[in-house]
């Protein structure tokens, strides 16, 4: 059986903005994956500052420079979307997209996302519905906030107060490591 191989395609928040290269969130989840699945690879296709559009822009040349098919693409983009103010219906249509160009090239996705809080009202709620209904579009696995338990929490985040430390990410990569770990059984037994 072939060692995985994870795409983790997003923004800062998967390039490790900030971070050393062993504590972004490929590393941490490749170290992770590795205590029981020997020769796990995951790929760091982060770039700080993307948004829905450039990420769309990027993916062809990510993809077609790849070593081989990942059994698994964990897609992380819209933080910036929503920072910028862009468009719910303009976010849709670009993850829309990126998860038809994954399921054309027939790499099965996590999608992870981005989840306002309630307090902020229907700014919230048309934000947060368009992870949730691709999801269930495309049907693919979903982590309806990527930044869960470490989002906004003091002592987890660097100076500027909104990217994740080093501590947060190993967080957040034991607290998906479960998800991504069904999405690769999954996959295995589909292909058996």
């Amino acid at each position: 059986m072939t060692a995985p191989y994870i795409l983790a395609f997003g923004d800062s928040l998967t390039a490790g903005y900030g971070l050393r290269a062993h504590e972004s969130f490929p590393a941490r989840l490749e170290a992770l994956l590795r205590e029981r699945r020997p020769g796990a690879a995951v790929q760091n296709a982060g770039v700080s500052g993307d948004t829905s559009a450039s990420g769309r822009a990027r993916l062809p040349r990510v993809l077609s420079r790849l070593p081989r098919r990942p059994d698994l693409a964990i897609l992380e983009l819209g933080a910036n979307d929503i920072l910028q103010g862009v468009a719910p219906e303009r976010l849709r249509d670009n993850l829309d997209w990126l998860l038809g160009e994954f399921a054309r090239c027939g790499i099965p996705v996590l999608l992870a996302g981005t989840e306002l809080p309630p307090f902020l009202g229907p700014y919230a709620a048309r934000y947060n519905a368009v992870f949730a209904g691709l999801a269930a579009r495309h049907r693919v696995a979903f982590d309806p906030h990527f930044l869960d338990g470490v989002a906004g929490v003091p002592g987890l985040t660097l100076a500027d107060r909104l990217h994740p430390n080093a501590r947060a990410i190993d967080t957040v990569a034991r607290r998906i490591l479960p998800l991504v770990e069904r999405e690769l059984d999954r996959e295995a037994t589909k292909a058996a």
